[in-house]
């Protein structure tokens, strides 16, 4: 049998190095020169060979978290598709970016982190039209995973679109603490008053304990922002202070950064591919390929695209000492 002229590896460092463009032909474009280079065909029939599953991320990450610190964030982020036709996996999702409903493939992840790095740990990728599940089915899985592999997190920390009372209680099933926002509509019971919604109950900024209709006693701060918004986040931490949420809440934040950085430098959502057996390759590839970012800029103490500049910055050089787009002027 004859081995693959490429390998996952290769497609990885691959999307680490291209500033831009993330097609096999690209890939095959820039391989170092040898006696017999792959071709784009040997890009394509990578993303084709392997089996799309996030087991290979979670072989890669195991060694770098600590399963019993730091905390676990979710969230979902649309990839953009915006001129998609005929690809698939693409559908309609809302797009934080553009703060309206896109063309898009939907990927949910389980971030795991410490305040300073973010590593992506398991992911799931949107198609109910293939296995019937939803966002919140993947995120119920994700939490299901993340305890058979013996995490246990100080904080669960999730956006309030997943704060259902199946997935609050879940979470409670595995004895881990929650936080979470909660809509201004969300039914309380305060002091026995009856249910009323958030917005009409009186609830501090230091927190305050209320019934939560359909799961008990919770914790529910009220953060009012300068330009008069409000938000409500909710907690099964009852002994949680506002120092406390405060740190956890910034936390929540690392997976926005994640989302910026596989989008940014990782290339993920620049595959053109339409099937999409080639398309989860490609994204679980870019996430690994982030794994590899990552640790590099942590040891280094450098940001993402410092590093990314760094391997570009030579090509640049070389150019520049022998540039060949001159101006010849025509008589």
């Amino acid at each position: 049998m004859i081995p693959p002229k490429v390998v996952a590896e290769d497609y990885i460092q691959f999307l680490i190095a291209t500033p831009r463009v993330c097609s096999a032909t690209e890939a095959a474009r820039v391989q170092p020169i040898q006696e017999d280079p792959p071709f784009h065909d040997a890009f394509t029939r990578l993303l084709n060979r392997l089996q799309p599953d996030s087991q290979s991320l979670w072989n890669e990450v195991q060694v770098q978290v600590q399963r019993e610190e730091g905390g676990l964030i979710l969230d979902d982020s649309t990839l953009d598709k915006p001129y998609a036709r005929s690809m698939e996996l693409v559908t309609r999702h809302w797009s934080g970016k553009h703060h309206a409903v896109v063309q898009g493939i939907n990927l949910t992840t389980l971030l795991w982190t410490d305040g300073d790095r973010p590593i992506p740990c398991d992911y799931r990728i949107y198609d109910k039209e293939h296995d019937g599940a939803t966002k919140n089915d993947h995120f119920r899985d994700l939490l299901q995973q993340a305890k058979s592999r013996g995490f246990c997190p100080k904080y669960v920390v999730f956006d309030g679109w997943y704060s259902s009372l199946e997935n609050l209680k879940l979470i409670r099933s595995y004895q881990w603490l929650w936080l979470t926002r909660f809509k201004a509509n969300r039914l309380v019971n305060r002091n026995r008053e009856g249910l009323r919604p958030l917005s009409e109950t009186e609830i501090a900024s230091g927190g305050t304990e209320v019934h939560l209709k359909g799961y008990g006693l919770v914790g529910v701060f009220k953060i009012v922002a300068p330009n008069g918004d409000i938000a409500y986040w909710g907690t099964n931490d009852l002994t949680m202070n506002e120092l406390t949420r405060l740190q956890y809440a910034e936390w929540s934040w690392k997976i926005e950064e994640y989302h910026r950085g596989i989008k940014q430098y990782c290339g993920v959502e620049r595959c053109f591919a339409r099937k999409a057996n080639r398309q989860r390759n490609h994204i679980g590839l870019a996430i690994r390929a982030f794994v590899r970012l990552e640790a590099r800029c942590f040891v280094r103490g450098i940001s993402w695209f410092t590093a990314k500049m760094e391997i570009i910055r030579d090509a640049l050089r070389s150019y520049l000492t022998n540039p060949s787009f001159l101006f010849s002027p025509v008589a």
